[in-house]
């Protein structure tokens, strides 16, 4: 199942129970997956066309209400397009608001460099207060869902929109605060963020061929990072290597090497080089952008070399 099926199908549940979660998108319920809640959901809906900063204030009067909004567009519309409406409207007074944000990264493909965000994280993560989460596959978003609209405040998800293979099992129990070890190891962290867990996976394979023996922790939520987990591991292994879809500046790398600050341990990172993105299909743009299993193996290995 597509991850924005799942979104939607989660939606409509959480939009069934309570009358006060409601949907806003501008423009792009069809690209979001959404559409379909608007025959279900008539009075819980709402259309703001391609006004993504009115979307964002609507979004923060509703919540003054009591109303529990989502709100959802392309990545970089949901982030740095509205940056100032979330940072005051929403954040600064406290409005119980969740941003969705499709297509992150190198997963925008032929839409281009203008739809494909390699600093949505960075600019969010600066704002006091944000919670930024991504989900890894269709389990965690699952399980995620009725956690983020719990929760009370302004949380941003990054979501792929398209089918993702499956890292975790039916008995997975998701902790939004906590990140999550898939694998234990001695030689080496890895600290991977969304769909490219999957390749870190793939990785470990041939690092352990290669007599390495890593340790790989999903970190699910970015900020606030699980600082007590990424400190227990690096100072366990001794070296670190993180993994994301998403500049090298201003993401997860950023968060671990801030975490790590007061460590005496070789970072390094498999990520986007601080550049823009450009068109293309998902392989060329792995490529392109250092994001595949070969680079995530070669970095592994140069980071525990350092040690």
């Amino acid at each position: 199942m597509e991850m924005r099926a799942v979104y939607a199908g989660c939606l409509a549940e959480l939009m069934e129970q309570d009358r006060h979660v409601c949907v806003l998108d501008a423009d792009l319920a069809k690209a979001s997956g959404t559409r379909g809640l608007y025959e279900r959901f008539p009075k819980q809906m709402f259309d703001c066309g391609v006004a993504e900063q009115d979307m964002a204030s609507i979004a923060a009067g509703l919540a003054s209400y009591g109303f529990k909004p989502w709100i959802e567009s392309f990545t970089p519309f949901a982030t740095r397009r509205i940056c100032d409406q979330i940072a005051i409207s929403i954040a600064y007074a406290g409005m119980n608001v969740k941003i969705v944000g499709t297509d992150p990264g190198i997963s925008a493909e032929l839409n281009g460099g203008t739809h494909m965000s390699m600093e949505d994280v960075g600019v969010l993560r600066s704002i006091p207060g944000m919670v930024i989460f991504e989900p890894v596959d269709s389990v965690q978003l699952r399980a995620a869902m009725p956690v983020l609209n719990a929760y009370e405040g302004c949380v941003y998800m990054r979501l792929f929109r398209k089918e993702l293979p499956d890292v975790f099992g039916g008995d997975y129990r998701f902790d939004l605060f906590k990140a999550d070890l898939l694998k234990e190891g001695k030689d080496l962290s890895i600290f991977v963020s969304g769909f490219l867990t999957k390749d870190v996976l793939e990785a470990e394979k041939e690092l352990a061929a290669s007599g390495i023996d890593a340790e790989i922790i999903n970190v699910h939520t970015i900020k606030p990072i699980d600082k007590e987990t990424v400190l227990a591991s690096a100072r366990k292994t001794g070296a670190v290597l993180t993994v994301e879809n998403h500049n090298v500046i201003g993401g997860l790398h950023s968060a671990v090497l801030e975490a790590l600050a007061e460590e005496k341990v070789p970072v390094c990172a498999v990520g986007v080089q601080d550049r823009f993105g450009e068109v293309g299909k998902m392989p060329y743009l792995r490529e392109a952008m250092g994001l595949t299993v070969e680079n995530i193996v070669a970095t592994a290995k140069k980071a525990v070399g350092l040690k």
